[in-house]
């Protein structure tokens, strides 16, 4: 799985009737410093995340492995709505609450 922070929606009307009832998110892959990188990616929601949070997401063969996707044509899935991330060191290095 990945983190990444939700971006954007993507909008579909017409598509394979497998994707009917799935929204759609736009992603970008974070960080270890929680920084936002190059990469995005289009993911379809199982958890009923929104714009601007911090999600994990799953991607190949796994992200057809949630009751939403099984057996669905997704490449990617956010499988998680993150509310916190410590260190080992003791440090907390995301809070959804803080944000």
């Amino acid at each position: 799985m990945k983190l990444a922070k939700v971006v954007g929606t993507v909008v579909s009307t017409r598509k394979d009737e497998k994707l009917d009832g799935l929204s759609f998110f736009l992603l970008q892959d974070l960080g270890p410093d929680m920084g936002l990188k190059d990469s995005i990616v289009v993911a379809a929601d199982s958890v009923g995340c929104g714009v601007g949070e911090v999600v994990l997401y799953a991607s190949g063969s796994s992200a057809r492995q949630t009751n939403q996707t099984n057996n669905r044509p997704c490449d990617a899935t956010v499988m998680a709505i993150i509310d916190s991330i410590d260190l080992e060191s003791g440090d907390r290095l995301y809070d959804k609450a803080a944000e």
